[in-house]
């Protein structure tokens, strides 16, 4: 994972809500880049945000993309791999290209072939992205998919009904998670990507989300991985918090 964006029918708010979370600043990258918002912390890149219209009827979302050496090969590869490409690769300026591809599971990812825009350039830090996971109907499938694809080595965590969980990496090098979400995902909702974001103290910024708007969806709940939170911004889009253990 290179990069996060949301799509949000509020940018505006948006751009105030997750700047007085984590205090990230904003600035817009012009009418030439469709307003595309580009968020700072502390000066670096750490995601972006792009307006919704309701025209295509996606609800306001969080986003991945995937770094590779080349979309094209890499729609081709997914193609053949059992997923769709979705959005022909189109180039971005100098900044790179990008394309969107949907995994045998539904779940959809974006893709990003880097020219002057390398990604974000914090990871695992407060108020910067922290992990990302794919929860997934089609758990195998979606495994063998990302392996073949981009070549990831996958590592099992737990593989029993009630938790079947890998990762791509090990251990300190584990760069995303894929659980089998099949059995407890609601009815209606797809397969897809979730980002979390680090927090130093997760019950402190939960009660500032929601003083900002935010609702909570599950949590806080304890994990040997911190104590995890699920939660909305003020229209809809589902991001979690990871509050690290003092004594992890």
């Amino acid at each position: 994972p290179c990069w996060i964006d949301l799509f949000s029918s509020d940018l505006d708010g948006a751009r105030r809500f997750y700047g007085e979370l984590f205090g990230w600043a904003s600035e817009s990258a012009g009418p030439e880049f469709g307003g595309y918002v580009n968020f700072d912390l502390d000066g670096v890149r750490v995601a972006g945000g792009m307006h919704n219209d309701g025209q295509s009827g996606t609800p306001d979302v969080w986003s991945g993309y995937l770094r590779v050496a080349d979309d094209d090969a890499t729609t081709e590869a997914a193609v053949a791999a059992g997923g769709q490409g979705i959005r022909d690769p189109q180039q971005v300026g100098p900044l790179g290209r990008v394309g969107l591809l949907v995994d045998p599971g539904g779940a959809a990812i974006g893709i990003w072939e880097p020219g002057e825009h390398r990604g974000f350039g914090v990871l695992g830090e407060d108020h910067a992205p922290s992990w990302f996971e794919l929860l997934t109907r089609e758990f195998s499938a979606s495994i063998e998919f990302y392996e073949r694809v981009f070549g990831w080595d996958v590592h099992v965590v737990g593989d029993t009904d009630e938790f079947r969980y890998s990762t791509f990496g090990k251990d300190e090098d584990s760069k995303a998670g894929v659980m089998d979400a099949s059995a407890w995902l609601p009815e209606g909702v797809p397969s897809h990507w979730g980002v979390y974001f680090q927090v130093a103290d997760a019950d402190a910024a939960v009660a500032k989300a929601t003083e900002l708007g935010a609702t909570v969806v599950q949590g806080p709940d304890d994990t040997p991985y911190g104590r995890l939170v699920t939660v909305t911004d003020p229209t809809g889009a589902v991001f979690k918090l990871q509050g690290i253990n003092p004594e992890a």
